[in-house]
Parts: C-alpha cells; sequence; structure tokens
C-alpha cells in the first residue's frame, strides 16, 4: 500500500518527501496522481483503438498507443504540478485558465476514438449507407460525361419517330376523307363511288405507300440508334465497374458518420456530448482540485522549501559574483605591478644602454688620443690627415 501511495504522489507531481511531513494532504494527491494516471491509460487505449483502424496493426498500434498515453499523462502531470497555491484567489483563477482551456483540449482528443468504439454498430450501419451514397455519386458522374451524347442520339430517334407520326396521320387524315366520299358522309356529299371518291383513294394509297418508304427507312436510323445508345450504357457500365466499391473504414470516414448519426439521432446527440463531458470532468479534476482546495501544509512546506532554495541560490550568486569581483581586482593589481616592473626594468636597462655606450665612446677617444700622441712623438704623420700634413709652397 506504501508503494503505491508513493507512485500516485509521483504521478500528481508533488514532493514525496515533503508529503510524508503532510499527512492531512496526503489522501488529497493520491487522488489526483490517481486521476492522472488513469487518465493517461485511457488515452494510451483510445490512441491503440485510433491508430488500429488507420494501420490494421494490433502490435503497432499498441506501441504507438503507449507512447501517446505516456505523453498525454506526462502533460497532464506537468500542468497539475506547476500549479501553486497562493493568496490570491484570483492569482490562481488566472493561472488555471490556461491549463484548463489546454486540458479540455486534451479531454475531447481522447475522448473521440472511444466514441466511436462505443457508436461502433451504429456507425458500421451508417457507413454502408454512405458507401451506397459515394456509390450512387460515382455513377452519375460516369453517366454525366456521356448525357450529351444519350441527349443527342434521343432527340435524333425522336424525330425520325415523330416523322413516322406525322405521316401516319396524315395517310389517316387521306383514307378517311376518301371513306367519307364513298358514304356521302363528306366531300361531293354523294354516296357513289365515282371519280373523286378514286382520286381521294389514290391519295391515300400514295400516302399508305409513303407511310411505309418511311417507316422502313427512319425505323433503321431508329434501330442504329438505339445500338449506340446500348453501346454507350455499356461503356458506362465498364467504367463503373472498373472503378471498384471502395468501403469506407478509415478514421476520417467514422467521425463524419458518427456526425451525421448525432444529426439523425437526438439520443446519440445527447449521449455524444455526455462521454465529451465525462471526459473533459476527468481531464479537468485535477486542476479543479487543486484550485478550489484551501491552502494545505504541504503548500506552506513547499513554498518554505523553495524560498530557502532561492534564498541559498542567491547567496550562492552573490558570493560568486562577490568572489568574481575580488579576483578582478586583484587580476587588476598585479597586472598594474607587472606593468611597473616592465616599465622600472625598461629604464634601468636604458641606463645600462646609455652607461655602457658613453664608456665605449670613452674608451674610443682615448685610444685614439693615445695613439696620435705616440705618433707625434715618432715623428710620423698620417699623409691622409690634412692636419699633419705641412703646407705647400708657393
Amino acid at each position: 500500500m506504501n508503494k503505491i501511495q508513493q507512485f500516485f504522489w509521483i504521478c500528481s507531481g508533488s514532493s514525496v518527501e515533503i508529503l510524508k511531513r503532510c499527512p492531512t494532504d496526503a489522501n488529497k494527491y493520491i487522488g489526483i496522481g490517481a486521476t492522472i494516471f488513469f487518465t493517461g491509460l485511457l488515452a494510451a487505449i483510445s490512441a491503440a483503438y485510433a491508430l488500429n483502424t488507420v494501420f490494421d496493426n494490433l502490435a503497432i498500434s499498441i506501441i504507438f498507443g503507449l507512447v501517446w498515453g505516456a505523453m498525454i499523462f506526462n502533460l497532464d502531470r506537468y500542468i497539475v504540478s506547476s500549479m501553486k497555491k497562493s493568496n490570491s484567489r484570483w492569482r490562481e483563477f488566472l493561472m488555471a485558465v490556461p491549463r484548463l482551456i489546454l486540458a479540455i483540449l486534451i479531454a475531447v482528443v481522447i475522448s473521440k476514438p472511444l466514441e466511436l468504439k462505443i457508436f461502433e454498430t451504429e456507425i458500421e450501419a451508417e457507413l454502408i449507407l454512405m458507401e451506397q451514397k459515394l456509390f450512387k455519386e460515382q455513377e452519375d458522374l460516369v453517366a454525366k460525361r456521356f448525357d450529351s451524347a444519350k441527349i443527342q442520339l434521343n432527340q435524333v430517334i425522336a424525330a425520325l419517330k415523330q416523322e413516322i407520326v406525322d405521316k401516319s396521320n396524315q395517310r389517316d387524315e387521306l383514307v378517311i376523307i376518301a371513306q367519307q366520299e364513298a358514304d356521302g358522309t363528306g366531300g361531293s356529299m354523294r354516296r357513289n363511288l365515282g371519280p373523286i371518291y378514286r382520286a381521294k383513294k389514290a391519295d391515300a394509297d400514295k400516302a399508305n405507300q409513303e407511310l411505309q418508304a418511311l417507316t422502313q427507312k427512319n425505323q433503321a436510323l431508329i434501330d442504329q440508334y438505339y445500338r449506340e445508345l446500348m453501346e454507350t450504357d455499356s461503356l458506362i457500365a465498364m467504367e463503373i465497374d472498373a472503378m471498384g466499391r471502395q468501403r469506407l473504414s478509415g478514421m476520417a470516414a467514422r467521425i463524419d458518420a458518427l456526425n451525421n448519426l448525432t444529426k439523425k439521432s437526438e439520443a446519440i446527440y445527447w449521449a455524444n456530448l455526455f462521454i465529451i463531458l465525462l471526459f473533459i470532468a476527468i481531464e479537468t479534476a485535477p486542476i479543479f482540485v487543486k484550485l478550489i482546495s484551501d491552502r494545505g501544509p504541504y503548500d506552506d512546506r513547499l513554498e518554505s522549501h523553495e524560498h530557502v532554495y532561492h534564498v541559498h541560490n542567491k547567496e550562492k550568486i552573490n558570493n560568486l559574483n562577490q568572489k568574481l569581483k575580488e579576483n578582478t581586482q586583484l587580476f587588476n593589481n598585479e597586472s598594474d605591478n607587472h606593468i611597473d616592473d616592465q616599465v622600472s626594468v625598461k629604464n634601468e636597462l636604458r641606463e645600462k644602454m646609455l652607461k655602457a655606450g658613453a664608456e665605449v665612446a670613452n674608451e674610443t677617444i682615448n685610444h685614439w688620443k693615445g695613439e696620435e700622441i705616440e705618433r707625434l712623438k715618432n715623428g710620423q704623420r698620417d699623409k691622409h690627415d690634412p692636419i699633419t700634413q705641412p703646407k705647400a709652397t708657393k
């Protein structure tokens, strides 16, 4: 039990060492940690199901589901652990707002795959209807490409049939006129089979012959155009068969099907809404617990611990800065002394060089004087020296 308790403390993002000294706050952080842990577990299950519909591979789905669940767990843990209790409710609320927005977003993302699993039976039935509708739309698009040709053929066939009908009506009218002339109900109003009747009968027979010829001619054209229509229908059927019947089974299609179901059924709409609200409540529960709970011993000890750390860290930084300042000053002093020593050495060297140069010059002059005196004593003159040469006589 102690290990489980510490595990949930770790899940809540709190300090285990401090919580051990705050037994009154232990249960609160156990609840917070358990909520965060099970939220991550639900996220892993949800992601595994969603990825299984995409990859159709159980091993890959489980691996990526665990990675997703660990990421959500870590994110929830950070959201809760980063909230610090203060003496201002307004400040705490401002701190909680962005965390609540992020928690709601995570809840919606987690809940969607589980909604698809809960309404799986209804979604499968809706997907069949969507497939049929999509297939019908594809058929209509293919048939639409041949509409102009079919319309033109039907118009030509209708015109040919109308010619036959018009000619048939003309023939029937001439036959009626000849009959009326024969029985005296029309024409000359005399009942006889005289020349007038024979003339009208000849017109009726001629019209009948023309009707037969026109019918034979137009019917051949009509049959030809009907064959072209049948060929067009066969071509449409072949293109439709070549397209194949695509099955809708992806994540996007299932979400679309669920959306259609919520529009059609009010019961599914409310059930879906309550599932989303349930996940939002689970995801935001740790934040609300920390937000509405009073400041406890754990918060006081945590603040004291952080204050001591900040003071110690600040003092350490100040000491380092002071030491750095002293080292800098010492270095500057040593640099100044070193420069002074260098100047002194240079001055002393310069004096030695000047003194040595003067000594060398004096020795050179003395040596030259000695040589000149010695030559004068011996009566030697330098023939190149104008001073020692005698003056020329004029």
